[in-house]
């Protein structure tokens, strides 16, 4: 087992391949030209895009926080130069900006470092689109603070957190800050990985004052401390000859901790982050391609699932054998899943078709199972009255309409549960994203900051 855990190199590039077959197959398999009529290209972009990004293994590193918390410095200090613009004028940075980090892949992967617009500086909506857009497109996350979370920090942790991406809270300017100080904050920074977890009360500033359990927004291991540009101080200088002079030094700055942490990170688990990342956007994208497609053609599909409803309920009406209703129900219901895949043009091959069918069956809460049970006891009844001949021609007609109801309410509901699935994108077929997606996470180690995402990915 310890082979296939996440943090073995050979494991992470055999979760990079599987990712990369599973958004190749979507694109073969949405890309063709019976789509073309629909309004699906910004998804089909978005699947090339982050096929591409596979292919050239980038990974993205985004940097949220407020404005004048030290965010460009922060990136300019893992960089070891300067820039991306600082300066203390508000809002320094405008937009996002890239810049390609050398020494933080290791030569195994390619880094993006993503410096951002403080969150506090635009309109709230522009703001949230934003940073839902960059987290998106991201693989891990940095959110800078300079000391105790205020509100509208904590709220945008929680925004940040739907986008399902690693984070690391970054505690920045501890240069500022007398010891004493600095280990009270710190302390409570660690405390975002419990009490924490409630909405702050209206008009409450600090975060730290909202009670409230539940679970874990980040954990110790995820906050560290840095001074990314440290203030000159003023030193005393003696020379030999007894003068004294006042120089200003500036202070070499203190990131290796969070440098090491985001190396570490990337050797690691980058990869199969990377895959991980992917495959979530490729999930959205196919989901999404789905939901139009089902309902660009709900009129067709109600027509269609309305004529296996009939041609169900009729054959089974007039089929005297018990057996060969159940058997020829469940050849229908396939045959109507299958139809319905190709009305739409979405993946549903026999495995597939016959696995939904079960599962729709089992999770029915008795619904078809019911039907089941009812079509071989009507069967039955129909049977002996077709051997006991026509005094029983009432029998056989009673059992055969009861029968032909079921199975055709039966064929609807299969029907519509198809509908269900077919507008989740097909995401659990075998090299579907969520069949890959639960694959790798059900591998990874308890220690990896991956194993943080099982829930929050399929909750």
């Amino acid at each position: 087992m310890g082979k296939n855990k996440s943090g073995d190199g050979l494991a992470q590039g055999v979760h990079l391949n599987q990712a990369r077959a599973s958004i190749r197959q979507a694109l073969s398999q949405y890309g063709h030209r019976h789509m073309r009529s629909l309004p699906v290209q910004p998804e089909l972009d978005l699947l090339k895009s982050v096929l591409d990004k596979l292919d050239n293994t980038v990974i993205r590193i985004a940097v949220f926080g407020l404005v004048s918390r030290g965010k460009s410095a922060v990136l300019n200090a893992l960089l070891g130069e300067k820039i991306l613009q600082t300066g203390p004028i508000h809002g320094v940075t405008q937009w996002p900006r890239s810049v390609r980090w050398t020494d933080g892949g290791g030569g195994r992967v390619q880094v993006e470092l993503i410096d951002t617009p403080g969150l506090d500086e635009i309109a709230g909506q522009v703001r949230s689109d934003m940073a839902q857009q960059v987290a998106q497109q991201s693989d891990l996350i940095l959110f800078v603070v300079a000391g105790d979370i205020t509100r509208t920090e904590y709220d945008a942790l929680l925004e940040l957190q739907q986008a399902q991406k690693p984070l690391i809270l970054v505690f920045n300017k501890i240069d500022l800050y007398p010891e004493q100080d600095l280990e009270a904050i710190y302390r409570k920074l660690q405390q975002l990985g419990g009490v924490w977890s409630m909405p702050c009360p209206s008009g409450q500033e600090h975060a730290e004052d909202a009670g409230g359990t539940g679970g874990n927004l980040l954990t110790r291991n995820e906050i560290v401390r840095v001074a990314a540009a440290p203030m000159s101080r003023q030193v005393r200088v003696e020379l030999p000859d007894g003068t004294v002079s006042y120089e200003w030094e500036t202070p070499p700055s203190q990131v290796d901790e969070l440098r090491q942490k985001i190396i570490d990170l990337l050797n690691r688990e980058g990869r199969s982050l990377l895959a991980l990342n992917a495959l979530v956007q490729a999930r959205e994208a196919e989901t999404s391609i789905a939901r139009k497609t089902v309902e660009y053609r709900s009129e067709q599909g109600e027509e269609l699932i309305w004529k296996f409803a009939r041609y169900k309920a009729i054959a089974v009406a007039v089929n005297p054998i018990a057996l060969l209703d159940i058997m020829g129900g469940a050849v229908t219901d396939l045959a109507l899943i299958r139809e319905l895949g190709k009305l739409y043009n979405l993946p549903m091959t026999n495995y597939t078709a016959s696995k939904l069918w079960k599962t729709i069956v089992f999770s029915s809460g008795g619904l078809m199972l019911g039907e089941l049970g009812s079509s071989l006891l009507f069967g039955l009844g129909k049977t002996t009255a077709a051997v006991t001949g026509a005094t029983a021609i009432t029998a056989f007609g009673g059992a055969a309409i009861a029968q032909a109801c079921l199975a055709g309410y039966g064929a609807y509901k299969v029907g519509t549960a198809a509908q269900v699935y077919l507008e989740q994108g097909c995401t659990w077929g075998p090299l579907g994203a969520n069949t890959v997606i639960k694959s790798i996470l059900d591998r990874v180690d308890s220690n990896t900051i991956l194993y943080r995402l099982r829930q929050e990915l399929f909750h």
